[in-house]
């Protein structure tokens, strides 16, 4: 469940926008034999990571109960991977744009199965979350890379049905994660859910040899932004450590000292990416007010959002006894939802502009969470589960391809990769930060995941705070976002700043 939002983002981003940027394109056509297994090795590549970061939500309970992890464990295992993620992903795609999409998507598909193997074996919690962190650096090298190498190798004509084909399926994999890892819990253990990518990775790397051609962006001039990423790794670190380590001995000097520290550090970034030569992110892109305002929105209700996916699961396994595989199941109709009304979503939008489907989706969220926030040990999955479950996904598909429409489309053509980049790293930012948040100020900690009654008050608690923070989500909405920025009065398709401006998702 806990990679639902970001998946759902980007696999709307492929399928219905486009990066407009320069590089050395090769011609291969749809319906060729290579560009069939340059297609099937970008999906299964992507869905190396989606897989595994579907199903870490659904082991956690598992996890906890074999290693003796405490809450705050539980937390890091969540963080480790985003945390690197989120702040390196921009870069990720600035290497491969720099050195070869190829090479650095081989890269990481190499490295996130070989961190994902470590954490099968990891006898501790620490070196679990240890190779966490190593497989976030993996995914920034293999997130960015499978859709830019679908679009520098296919010919224009067949580029939009390639990356569609490469959203239809990309979904198949988000919607499968949660079950088949809580049906490899219940089964044979947890530790097997790391060791699902390994033939996935072996098949992509044998197909990627001999199949995916190599590209660059031949104007690539400058530097790599090391600093910049180094710096985004410190602030995140330091802001989400002493949030982790309130949850469990209270808010003490040292984390007062290391929060401050986060915030010279993110000053800091800002500082950096403004003066520097070749920022990863660029400060003029922020300069447009609806780019600014949708990336607020995007933090606000992913935030929320990010304390859904985290607790949701382990609720449902510890207070209602689900097994790991129901758990892992019941949040399939969001998955249902989204692929069949996002675009939907994404043409209303484009017709009447996209304020009212972010002011109104975030509260039809909300009011999911609210029901969510009823759950306890006496509920049912068809009376209370699944109407919380299916409103949640109502609300979320007013969300994804409206605020994702309206971040693409502020932007200058040159910037519409960097803009896409930029809201996805923004949405995981946000679930970082309320994932480790969030149990401090329910308090939830110790093993408290293995005690029903105290988790589910806790958790009703999280719900009711996570929808009043996607009702703020409505609100900045409602006040910043304008509608001129998608509306378009031409009645024929065209690409405008990345996104198309048809009625679309």
């Amino acid at each position: 469940m806990g990679f639902v939002g970001p998946a759902a983002s980007s696999v709307w981003i492929a399928a219905r926008s486009f990066v407009l940027v320069r590089f050395a394109l090769m011609d291969l056509t749809y319906d060729s034999r290579r560009g069939r297994w340059v297609l099937t090795a970008t999906v299964v590549g992507s869905a190396i990571a989606m897989l595994t970061g579907t199903v870490v939500n659904v082991a956690l309970p598992s996890i906890g109960s074999d290693l003796g992890a405490s809450v705050a464990d539980l937390q890091w295992i969540v963080n480790g991977y985003m945390l690197t993620l989120a702040s390196l992903i921009l870069i990720g795609g600035s290497l491969g744009d720099r050195f070869g999409r190829r090479k650095i998507y081989l890269i990481g598909v190499v490295l996130f199965t070989a961190a994902t193997l470590l954490c099968a074996v990891a006898p501790t919690t620490q070196l679990l979350i240890a190779a966490r962190v190593l497989s976030g650096v993996g995914g920034a090298l293999l997130v960015p890379g499978s859709l830019a190498i679908l679009q520098s190798s296919f010919r224009s004509e067949d580029r939009s049905t390639a990356i569609g084909a490469w959203s239809g399926l990309s979904g198949i994999a988000v919607a499968l994660g949660p079950p088949i890892g809580g049906l490899l819990v219940d089964t044979v253990g947890w530790r097997w859910i790391f060791v699902l990518p390994l033939p996935l990775a072996a098949f992509v790397l044998g197909a990627a040899g001999k199949h995916i051609p190599e590209s660059r962006d031949l104007d690539a001039e400058g530097g790599i932004d090391y600093s910049g990423a180094v710096l985004a790794v410190a602030f995140l670190s330091l802001l989400t450590y002493p949030m982790i380590s309130a949850s469990e001995g209270g808010i003490g000097v040292l984390e007062v000292v290391l929060f401050a520290g986060g915030l010279l550090a993110l000053w800091l970034f800002l500082r950096t990416e403004r003066v520097s030569k070749d920022p990863m992110l660029p400060p003029d892109v922020f300069a447009d007010r609806q780019f600014a305002a949708a990336n607020i929105v995007t933090f606000v209700v992913y935030a929320a959002l990010g304390g859904v996916f985290f607790l949701l699961v382990v609720q449902l396994q510890t207070s209602l006894g689900f097994s790991a595989t129901a758990a892992g199941a019941a949040p399939i109709p969001v998955t249902i939802i989204m692929l069949a009304l996002s675009a939907r979503a994404g043409r209303l939008a484009q017709r009447i502009g996209p304020r009212k489907p972010l002011t109104i989706g975030p509260l039809v969220t909300a009011g999911g969470m609210l029901l969510m926030a009823r759950i306890d040990p006496e509920s049912t999955y068809l009376t209370d589960v699944l109407p919380a479950v299916v409103v949640f996904g109502l609300g979320l598909a007013l969300i994804v391809a409206p605020v994702t429409a309206t971040a693409l489309a502020a932007v200058d053509e040159r910037h519409s990769g960097v803009a896409s980049g930029v809201n996805n790293a923004v949405s995981r930012a946000a679930q970082l930060i309320v994932v480790a948040a969030l149990p401090a100020i329910v308090g939830i900690s110790g093993s408290d995941y293995s005690d029903p009654r105290v988790f589910s008050d806790a958790f009703g608690n999280a719900m009711v705070i996570t929808a009043f923070v996607a009702a703020g989500g409505s609100a900045v909405a409602w006040f910043l976002i304008s509608d001129d920025v998608l509306v378009d009065d031409e009645s024929e398709p065209h690409y405008h700043c990345g996104a198309e401006s048809t009625p679309q998702a």
